[in-house]
């Protein structure tokens, strides 16, 4: 477990990078960092492994004051993954992932096997890429090799600051399913420096928002989605990614007007626009109620039953 306690930093340009932060990071999550620019979600991350330095306050790895940890063992026991990968060009891949194992003083035989079983579940054949240099892969296969590197000693917190970035959008959008499988299997402590929110929704456990040196909301994904603490996580966020990811039961009925019928002859009741699918699901599963007039104000738009209900369900979720 990571735990911020009361953490700011200024810099000695007077910028203020951090604001009084305190926050835990559970084990064996991953915990995505977002938020704009200059927000201080990377300034955060360093911390961690103390390529920054707070100013004021103190984190906590596994109970021990970072403060008191000599600052090269420490970064020998956290993967590090970058934007830039930070491959060295004269090194093999096999030398360029054995650089950590080698330093903590590791054998030449568990060394190969642990990067051979890395390799595999990156989806690098070893036979074919250990003996290759780094400029005879393409950046996703260089990214991944960044990963391997990272884990390669078998570190219980990997740090990774906006490590896919830089990629063209089929390799991102591989190596996102691909790290989040990866976790499933490892369960690692990941903080995941992002600025794409879509990023974070789709392979974190828990996202952090910042703003302006402080943060602004931590929840799930669902949570997240489903009740953003306030306007600006909402506008961050977008009301369309919201609308988009939200889960039907909690959208309002009146999202689904072009479902509705016009005529009813069966028992009714009145309800307002804004009631959630989930209450109109309640409603209708009394059998004295055998559909719902929907008024938006003074201004009927229709009648739903639960017909109506299960088409647009179905074709919401893409089955029909």
């Amino acid at each position: 477990m990571i735990r911020f306690e009361r953490v700011s930093k200024v810099f000695e340009d007077g910028t203020e990078a951090l604001h009084n932060v305190s926050l835990t990071i559970e084990k064996g999550h991953l915990t995505a960092i977002i938020g704009p620019s200059g927000c201080g979600k990377t300034t955060l991350m360093k911390m961690i492994n103390r390529l920054v330095v707070p100013t004021s306050g103190e984190i906590f790895v596994d109970g021990k004051a970072v403060s008191t940890l000599d600052e090269v063992k420490l970064r020998r026991t956290i993967g590090y993954v970058i934007q830039r990968i930070g491959l060295f060009p004269h090194m093999t891949i096999e030398k360029n992932a054995s650089l950590v194992p080698n330093l903590i003083g590791w054998t030449k035989e568990e060394t190969a096997k642990r990067i051979r079983v890395l390799m595999e579940m990156v989806g690098l054949d070893p036979e074919q890429f250990l003996s290759k240099y780094p400029l005879e892969l393409s950046g996703g296969q260089q990214q991944r090799i960044g990963v391997v590197r990272a884990l390669a000693g078998d570190p219980d917190i990997v740090l990774m600051d906006e490590p896919f970035s830089a990629l063209d959008p089929i390799s991102r959008e591989q190596l996102q399913i691909e790290t989040k499988n990866l976790q499933e299997k490892i369960k690692k402590t990941i903080v995941f420096v992002t600025h794409d929110m879509d990023e974070a929704l789709k392979i974190a456990d828990t996202i952090i928002v910042m703003r302006k040196g402080q943060i602004e909301q931590i929840a799930s994904p669902t949570e997240l989605i489903e009740k953003p603490i306030n306007n600006f996580v909402k506008d961050f966020i977008g009301i369309e990614r919201i609308n988009r990811r939200k889960s039907l039961s909690l959208r309002e009925i009146q999202e689904f007007t072009t479902y509705f019928e016009l005529d009813q002859e069966t028992p009714y009741i009145e309800v307002d626009a804004t009631l959630l699918l989930e209450e109109a699901i309640a409603l209708l599963e009394n059998d004295a109620v055998k559909s719902l007039l929907v008024k938006r104000g003074s201004e009927p738009l229709g009648y739903v039953n639960q017909s109506v209900l299960l088409r647009a369900i179905l074709t919401k979720e893409g089955v029909v």
